[in-house]
């Protein structure tokens, strides 16, 4: 199992779209693994689609993307065809591991022991890994294989990890791109004051402690 901070393991496999080397993969940018129990299911074909129409917001970011399922290429480039077809203006051109012995869910803790094959094999869950440009785990997520997940909460989450390794705030429950940001408890008004030039709201509490502190987003004019 992957811990957060940790460097992710490397690994090398075959794709949709030729083999890949990871760590070469990531290449300084912002990278996100997401597994899919296996090829031609209802619910990953649906999900592929999703990310097919959401390159663009994720390119934007700076995000590269790479998707695994446990078949072989032959098969991931046959489903393609119905992943696209099923999602108006899907275009999976982002690559697909091929993990037919489970090498890459076994390294990576993907694997859902409630879900298996014909032959009793244990499928991946559907696992979410955001790794940054140093190649270290910055978030992960894990559903089992009978729940689809919600890629616009995927890139909302890593609009606040882009933001806050570079700023010193925090993200308040439901914050989106643009809403007001959390001071972090490290810095102290004074600090506070002078690296946030539009000023913070200091919360009146019962407690009279003065630890929530919100800011505009300090990225944005």
């Amino acid at each position: 199992m992957v811990l957060l901070t940790e460097i992710v393991p490397d690994f090398e496999a075959d794709t949709s779209l030729g083999h890949i080397k990871f760590h070469d993969y990531i290449d300084g940018s912002w990278a996100i693994l997401f597994s899919h129990p296996a090829d031609y299911t209802p619910v990953c074909t649906t999900e592929l689609g999703e990310v097919g129409k959401l390159q663009g917001e994720f390119a934007k970011r700076g995000v590269k993307l790479l998707a695994l399922s446990c078949d072989d290429v032959e098969s991931h480039k046959g489903w393609i065809k119905d992943i696209e077809a099923y999602t108006p203006k899907s275009l999976v051109n982002y690559p697909i591991i091929a993990d037919p012995n489970r090498d890459i869910a076994t390294l990576y803790g993907m694997l859902d022991p409630d879900e298996k094959d014909k032959a009793g094999i244990p499928l991946t869950a559907r696992a979410v890994f955001i790794v940054g440009p140093d190649k270290r785990l910055k978030l992960s997520i894990l559903y089992p294989a009978t729940t689809g997940r919600n890629f616009s909460e995927i890139l909302r989450v890593i609009d606040s990890l882009q933001l806050t390794a570079k700023h010193s705030v925090a993200t308040p429950v439901d914050w989106y791109h643009g809403d007001k940001v959390m001071v972090v408890p490290t810095l102290s008004d004074e600090q506070a004051t002078a690296k946030f030039p539009k000023g913070f709201e200091k919360a009146s509490l019962p407690s009279g402690k003065g630890y929530i502190r919100t800011t505009p987003q300090p990225n944005l004019p």
